[in-house]
């Protein structure tokens, strides 16, 4: 069985995201979804609630499950045998940052990342200008699911 791990803040989780973890669930076997924690972000959701959110999101069915790390995402593609790691790209500038990063995970595990491009009518959809849109009472329906829109409409009353 073939795991790959798309890791990333899905703070929250958007339809650029549900894209690249559908489009990576036809590569692998098992995708899972893996909710970075970081010290140094201050998160609107926390990791559990991210998690129950992506798997909302999810189809019934899917090969794509949702968990959360505090740790390195290396040291969790060992853990559960994930042979790769993968990250959707927006465009160019999303491959400068993620190119450094890949080289040093190969480097550490061996493990390969897979860049995905994701779906170009989604290429302006960042969690972040979501939150800020939401924050500022806008309508963020065609960005992210309705649950998701639910929970910042919540966060933001």
């Amino acid at each position: 069985m073939t795991i790959a791990v798309c890791p990333g803040s899905f703070d929250p989780v958007t339809y650029g995201h549900l894209d690249v973890f559908a489009r990576a669930a036809k590569m692998f076997d098992q995708v899972i979804a893996l909710v970075g924690v970081n010290a140094s972000k201050q998160a609107l959701f926390s990791a559990e609630e991210r998690v129950r959110l992506i798997t909302e999101c999810l189809p019934e069915g899917s090969n794509v499950r949702a968990d959360a790390t505090d740790g390195l995402v290396v040291d969790y593609c060992v853990n559960v045998g994930a042979t790769a790691i993968v990250k959707g790209l927006r465009g160019g500038a999303d491959l400068a940052d993620e190119r450094s990063m890949a080289l040093l995970n190969r480097e550490l595990t061996g493990i390969d990342t897979v860049f995905v491009l994701g779906d170009a009518r989604l290429e302006h959809v960042a969690s972040s200008l979501v939150k800020d849109v939401a924050r500022h009472g806008g309508n963020i329906d065609s960005f992210v699911p309705p649950a998701v829109a639910r929970a910042l409409k919540k966060e933001f009353q």
